[in-house]
């Protein structure tokens, strides 16, 4: 299963919006699967994004992660994404000049996006 940036956004800000801060079941997301949830999921705890749990089983085809809460690393990076324009800009930037890259460099661009768009250095 290949990485989507735009289903860790989707996932991160979801937490993000919940009352509590803790993820108290299972995240859905329309237009995605169970499966493929439960591996960004496990990509998100993988780059310290937040905290989670393994839920896989003997058999699984895939990691199966259920998130418990944000780091302070997801919390930034939320913020960082949250603004569709930006988000887009910084993807942009990305698959143009480096064909892809990881999310601690997406998240370096999207910080530098905001950062030109506040006319900041």
């Amino acid at each position: 299963m290949k990485r989507d940036l735009d289903l860790i956004r989707k996932i991160i800000l979801t937490v993000e919006d919940l009352p509590t801060g803790n993820v108290p079941e299972e995240i859905e997301i329309d237009g995605y699967t169970e499966e493929q949830i439960g591996y960004h999921s496990y990509l998100i705890v993988d780059s310290g994004f937040a905290e989670g749990v393994d839920m896989g089983a003997f058999g699984d085809t895939s990691p199966n992660w259920q998130l418990i809460h944000l780091t302070s690393a997801g919390h930034d990076f939320a913020e960082a994404s949250r603004n569709e324009t930006s988000w887009n800009k910084a993807k942009s930037i990305v698959k143009e000049k480096a064909g892809g890259a990881t999310l601690d460099i997406l998240k370096e661009v999207l910080i530098g996006v905001i950062r030109g768009t506040l006319g900041l250095p």
